[in-house]
Order: structure tokens, then C-alpha cells, then sequence
């Protein structure tokens, strides 16, 4: 996929998706549909579900109920082996940025040489080719954000999932990362992720999903969503006021 830009998107589908705790709600979403081009920015206030969303789209969270179908076909071992996923805060490995990135490509059982030309591809991608002998805990935050993403693409996903991957991050590391999602988008690969910054998602998203109270309350092209809101918690929340 990184040789040439994939026409087909990978297309997510929840169906009756239901999450309960101590008889509250955390999520009820009968149906959601992602197949456009993406990437998908999921906004909403805290406690609205986004992060569960997102886990639950991941495998990382069995619902009580319903199902995740990834190209027509339940979620299962298979189809989570073509998702990775970047969390808000970055966990690397103890030992150093190169080597962070040959662990994962040792498990695609690639070849030392192709290993070693992927590592440095992915390094000036990144912006990280002059820190591949540093150790990767010594990375600055944005630092330590840009490898753990680039740590998922050396996978070659086709959805790669983002939790809010800038959200303790200056303007300058935020640009960059952005970039990277950018051009991850542009060979192909389905981005969905969850992000508080409506600037962000300006920037970014071509759908929003919008999210209350563990309810998709409103979901479209990002235009649309953020200039037109059809929902009046979508409106509320875009205004800047209080969504309970």
C-alpha cells in the first residue's frame, strides 16, 4: 500500500452496539456506517463514549451486545491484524527509536535488509532520522507521539485508530503529527479518530461523527456537521456551551 495511493478504503460497520455498567448506558449505537474516504474525526464532551467507541471498533472492548463488521465480515483475530492503534499517551519500548520500529517489522518476518530500508523510510517520514539511535524514551512528547504512529504504519494497516494523539501537544509536534495522518490517509489507509480540537477537525476530517451520552447523535460530511449542525446537542457543543 505504501507503493501507490489504495482506491478501496476499508469500510466499518456497527451494528446494535450496546455497552452497560451498573445498569447505566455507556453506549447505544443501533447503527453506524463508516465507508467514505475518511479519515473520520469523532468529537463530543467528555464522557460522550468516543474513546469506548473506538476501542469497541478495535476489539479491545467486547460489547454486551451487537457487533463491529470490518469489509463485510465480523470482527474477529483476522480482521483486528489489519487495524493498529496509537493511544493519547505513547508507550514505547526500552530501547532506542530504530528499535522500536524493528520489533514490529521483526513479526512481519521481513527480511534484515528490507527491515533495515523500511526503518528508513519510516524515520524521514517521521522526522525522526537524525534520533534513530536515541533511546526512545527520551523522546520529547511530540517526539514519542510521531514514533508510536509511526510504530502503527510500519504494520501497513488499513484502519488505523487515533485517540486523541495531540491533545498534550504544542502547535508545531500537532502540525506534524497532522501531516503524517494526512499522508497515511492519502495511500489509503481508514483513519478514524477521536479528538476534542474543532480546529482539528476542520483541518482534517472529511465525516464527523458527533457524539452524547454514548450516543451517536449526529454523523456526516465534516462541512456539514461543523457549519450546519442538524442536532441541537451537535450545535450546543460547537457554540462552546454546556452538553450534559
Amino acid at each position: 500500500m505504501r507503493d501507490g495511493i489504495c482506491n478501496l478504503v476499508s469500510r466499518l460497520e456497527v451494528k446494535d452496539l450496546r455497552i452497560r455498567s451498573k445498569g447505566r448506558s455507556l453506549l447505544d449505537v443501533p447503527s453506524l456506517v463508516l465507508d467514505g474516504p475518511g479519515p473520520t474525526l469523532i468529537l463530543g464532551p467528555n464522557g460522550a463514549g468516543k474513546s469506548l467507541l473506538l476501542r469497541c471498533l478495535h476489539g479491545l472492548i467486547a460489547p454486551d451486545r451487537g457487533r463491529v463488521v470490518q469489509d463485510g465480515l465480523p470482527l474477529c483475530t483476522a480482521q483486528k491484524a489489519r487495524q493498529a492503534m496509537v493511544f493519547q499517551q505513547p508507550v514505547l519500548l526500552r530501547r532506542s527509536v530504530s528499535a522500536n520500529l524493528d520489533f514490529v517489522l521483526k513479526r512481519q518476518s521481513m527480511g534484515r535488509t528490507d527491515r533495515k530500508k523500511r526503518i528508513a523510510e519510516l524515520l524521514v517520514e517521521g522526522g525522526l532520522d537524525g534520533k534513530a539511535r536515541q533511546p526512545a524514551r527520551s523522546l520529547s512528547g511530540g517526539e514519542a507521539q510521531r514514533l508510536a504512529i509511526l510504530r502503527a504504519l510500519a504494520t501497513e494497516p488499513e484502519t488505523l485508530f487515533l485517540d486523541e494523539p495531540t491533545s498534550a501537544l504544542d502547535p508545531s509536534a500537532t502540525q506534524m503529527i497532522e501531516r503524517m495522518i494526512r499522508r497515511a490517509s492519502a495511500r489509503g489507509v481508514r483513519i478514524v479518530m477521536v479528538t476534542h480540537d474543532i480546529g482539528q477537525a476542520r483541518r482534517l476530517a472529511a465525516d464527523i461523527v458527533m457524539m452524547q451520552g454514548g450516543q451517536v447523535v449526529e454523523h456526516g460530511p465534516a462541512k456539514q456537521v461543523l457549519d450546519a449542525p442538524e442536532s441541537e446537542a451537535s450545535r450546543r457543543y460547537l457554540a462552546g456551551g454546556l452538553v450534559t
